[in-house]
């Protein structure tokens, strides 16, 4: 039985994703309002539909990864005002608890079924499939789809109650903040102090202080070179807005992530929005009298 699955939103994510499904042998039909994106997945073997409504009408399946709430908003109205039978729609983008559940309103109310599956992992973790979905909604569907989830990560867990995938990639994420900064923090100080930015990467991965986005980022602020970007500062914007706000609305204090907030703001200010979050890394050495 010829397996398919739908990708809506062909971006970083979305479009590793896609690639990695169609490398498994699924049929990967996908949509984006990118003219360029359409074309880089032709070339990779997607087949490109005319809009997101069009796709869900030729896949039972579908996973949408998505830059901005109301382009899931508007994705899940298509698809519900598309007339047709019961798809499984995996939401694999990160925004607030309140854009998602009302994402699942609309398609609930059309006989859908949303699962909340924000994603673990950047870019290039993407690209050869390392990545972690929270999954979390109705558990025979994560249970069935295990197959599809794992063809484009390494690991899927079922998290329960629709929202805790959310929840989960929040407190994933503001680790992550808080790992780009000290790592950051970590190289300018050794480049102040004289030594070697690639061996200071190569000994700190050895030792206790690494961490995994340590790994993933150091190298790139050792060669100071911040592309291609695996998360843009742009979008990394939306991602701290909703875990400052999910925090704030639980009155949970976040010292440490709150310190990323105005070096971020001044990573874009200084012209950093379409690199790599690395480029924080720009901001402290500036700051340091280095940049």
């Amino acid at each position: 039985m010829e397996r398919i699955v739908g990708v809506i939103g062909l971006g970083i994510m979305g479009g590793a994703m896609a690639r990695n499904l169609k490398s498994g042998g699924w049929r990967v039909l996908g949509f984006d309002t990118d003219p360029a994106r359409r074309a880089e997945m032709v070339a990779a073997g997607i087949e490109i539909c005319a809009d997101a409504a069009a796709a869900a009408a030729a896949a039972p399946v579908l996973i949408t990864s998505l830059p901005k709430p109301d382009a899931l908003l508007a994705t899940a109205t298509a698809i519900a005002g598309a007339g047709l039978a019961p798809r499984t729609i995996i939401e694999a983008s990160t925004f607030t608890l309140a854009d998602k559940h009302a994402a699942e309103a609309v398609l609930r109310a059309a006989g859908h079924t949303l699962l909340d599956c924000p994603i673990s992992g950047t870019g290039a973790q993407a690209e050869r499939k390392d990545l972690v979905i929270y999954a979390s909604g109705d558990a025979e569907a994560i249970q069935a789809l295990n197959p599809l989830f794992l063809g484009f990560g390494r690991a899927v867990y079922d998290l329960g109650a629709f929202g805790n995938g959310t929840k989960m990639k929040f407190v994933a994420n503001l680790l992550v903040a808080i790992h780009n900064l000290a790592a950051a923090e970590a190289m300018v100080l050794a480049e102040k102090a004289g030594l070697d930015p690639k061996q200071v990467v190569e000994l700190v991965q050895s030792g206790a202080g690494t961490s995994r986005v340590f790994e993933l980022r150091a190298g790139m602020m050792a060669d100071r070179n911040y592309a291609p970007p695996t998360m843009r500062n742009s979008t990394w914007s939306k991602d701290l807005e909703v875990i400052g706000a999910f925090a704030a609305a639980l009155d949970c204090p976040v010292p440490l992530f709150s310190a990323v907030l105005p070096l971020h703001a001044a990573t874009l200010a200084q012209g950093h929005g379409g690199e790599d979050t690395a480029a924080i890394h720009a901001t402290l050495a500036r700051l340091a009298g280095i940049g």
